[in-house]
């Protein structure tokens, strides 16, 4: 139980503090709280990220006072200034200072900072350490390994048969404390263990170059070596050949712990070869109980989630991605189709460059192995996932695709419209190509022009009669200026020498009282007679050389030079 302890009720009378102690207090309290909160909920629960906001905004209170803040470690204590500001009588393993205390930590420095990235990391050791056996590393390893910006500790060597603690004076203890700082400088402790090449004859121990660059390269590939891949085989080896379901479960439990301390580490290939080499096992290994493999299967299942993944996907979009981003491909890799709709959705709202790159390779993997799934996309109820679906199927030429964009036409809005027939376009089957004749009769004017260019460019024959019927009919007439050009450009790719009676007719032909077309409209039978490009069609194109309206003129004149370029 944590106990608030008035200020001078051990250390007599002490110094004005250098502000108000209850910043402090209240900061210890959220601290304790959050530690819990670590202890009893995953990382993707509310509680969790609450009680680390709540660490953050105290934080963001001490250093409005100060800039660093000092806590010595005296056993069930944490003192600042003289000052007991935390007190948790009972020496277990949720008490946040005997955690500290027990593995020899007596003071720590916190920096302004701390609370942006280095917080979660320290939470992630104290609740590392709160599991841990005799056999693992204590706080202070965890701590050395990590090398902490913001977060300097003092500590002190508790070796067999050393002295108490209680009993060191302030100044012995220094002597055999480090700074952080000074470890990456390569300081001594005054009274480190570690031998020394001064203490030895030289002419004894002496070693040649060769192996001296020997044993450097061996202790620098010994000290880079990555062991969690190592442990993650040991774990499942062992879950193979153990059939004793207590000893499963409890490996089950293992590796859950595991998958969320590679996630929040940023160890993304270690977490994709830890689901992979699950997934074979729990497909291998014999004697399997049904909720064992359950178990072992679901951690794949997990990451592609709609939830856990568009938290990783926050998390990742937050954050400058570092390399090698080949780790977070592999770990795209095995996702399960149902992730697919979150990534394309992700694709769509991300302003990191990084990761979308990535989510980009990653779609279009999952897009290419699942088609249904893909397909089943292009209905769906976000415009954005509809969006980045369409593009998959037009990049892949998905001729499955067809009916759903084809659907799609039908009831979509016009934006998502416009990119089915551009999809259509891309796939170019026979089918694709019915479906853009229907689009050419579409309420949109921006879907009809983007449909008869691609029948054009596509060299759709079976279309011209409703080209031609549109060119004859009154609504194009009344269309603005883009899409007679697309249409009658169409028309002069599509009608060849049997297109060339209409377009004269429109280009030479007089009305009533001898008023001619609309010169927009004759403009527009020239660029098509250019397309056309045969003799027959340069002749009628000739004869109009002298046309006096200067619009009409001047399309015959650029049909006959570039064939209505």
């Amino acid at each position: 139980m944590t106990t608030s302890v008035p200020a001078n009720t051990e250390e007599g009378e002490l110094d004005e503090p250098s502000f108000p102690v209850n910043f402090v207090t209240d900061l210890l309290k959220a601290f304790v709280k959050a530690v819990r909160a670590h202890q009893l909920y995953l990382p993707n629960n509310p509680m969790h990220a609450r009680s680390l906001e709540a660490v953050r905004e105290a934080f963001g209170a001490i250093w409005k006072q100060t800039d660093e803040l000092d806590l010595q470690i005296v056993e069930t204590q944490l003192k600042w200034e003289g000052r007991v500001v935390l007190d948790e009588r009972e020496k277990t393993s949720d008490n946040v200072a005997w955690l500290l205390y027990k593995d020899g930590i007596r003071e720590l420095k916190m920096m302004k900072g701390f609370e942006e990235e280095e917080l979660g990391i320290f939470f992630n050791l104290l609740q590392q350490v709160r599991k841990a056996t005799d056999e693992d590393d204590d706080l202070l390893t965890l701590m050395w390994e990590r090398e902490f910006v913001t977060l300097q500790y003092r500590y002190v060597d508790l070796m067999e048969g050393g002295p108490g603690v209680e009993s060191m004076e302030r100044a012995e203890q220094k002597e055999k404390i480090l700074s952080p700082a000074q470890v990456e400088a390569g300081l001594e402790s005054t009274t480190s263990s570690l031998a020394k090449l001064d203490d030895f004859d030289s002419t004894l121990y002496f070693l040649d170059d060769g192996e001296v660059e020997y044993l450097q390269g061996e202790v620098k590939r010994e000290f880079s070596t990555d062991l969690r891949p190592a442990v993650i085989a040991s774990l499942l080896d062992t879950f193979e050949t153990q059939k004793d379901p207590t000893v499963r479960e409890e490996i089950c439990g293992l590796l859950d712990y595991f998958l969320l301390v590679l996630l929040s580490t940023a160890q993304y290939r270690n977490a994709a070869y830890l689901l992979r080499e699950a997934s074979v096992t729990a497909t291998r290994a014999t004697d399997l109980l049904e909720p064992q493999k359950q178990r072992l299967t679901q951690l794949g299942e997990l990451m592609s989630d709609p939830k856990p993944l568009g938290q990783l996907l926050q998390a990742l979009e937050d954050s400058p991605l570092r390399a090698p981003q080949m780790e977070l491909d592999e770990m795209f890799g095995i996702l399960q189709p149902r992730a697919l709709e979150t990534i394309l959705a992700w694709i769509g709202r991300s302003q990191n460059p990084q990761l979308k790159m990535l989510l980009e390779v990653a779609a279009g993997r999952l897009a290419a192995s699942n088609s249904a799934e893909l397909i089943r996309l292009i209905g769906a109820e976000d415009e954005a996932v509809v969006l980045e679906a369409i593009r998959r199927a037009a990049a892949l030429k998905s001729p499955a695709a067809v009916p759903a964009l084809g659907k799609l036409l039908t009831v979509g809005e016009a934006d998502l419209r416009v990119a089915a027939v551009t999809a259509l376009t891309e796939i170019g089957s026979p089918g694709a190509m019915q479906m853009l004749e229907r689009a050419l009769a579409d309420d949109d004017r921006e879907v009809r022009i983007v449909a008869v260019r691609a029948v054009g460019s596509r060299n759709a024959r079976a279309a011209l009669p409703r080209i031609e019927a549109a060119i004859k009919g009154k609504d194009l007439r009344e269309s603005n200026l883009g899409e007679k050009m697309a249409f009658f450009e169409a028309y002069g790719l599509l009608c060849g020498d049997a297109g060339i009676p209409l377009l004269d007719g429109i280009l030479h032909a007089k009305g009533f009282m001898g008023k001619r077309d609309d010169p927009e409209f004759r403009a527009c039978a020239a660029m098509a007679l250019g397309k056309i490009g045969s003799p027959k069609a340069t002749e009628c194109l000739n004869r109009a050389a002298g046309e006096k309206d200067v619009i009409v003129r001047n399309a015959v004149s650029r049909a006959i030079r570039g064939g209505g370029t």
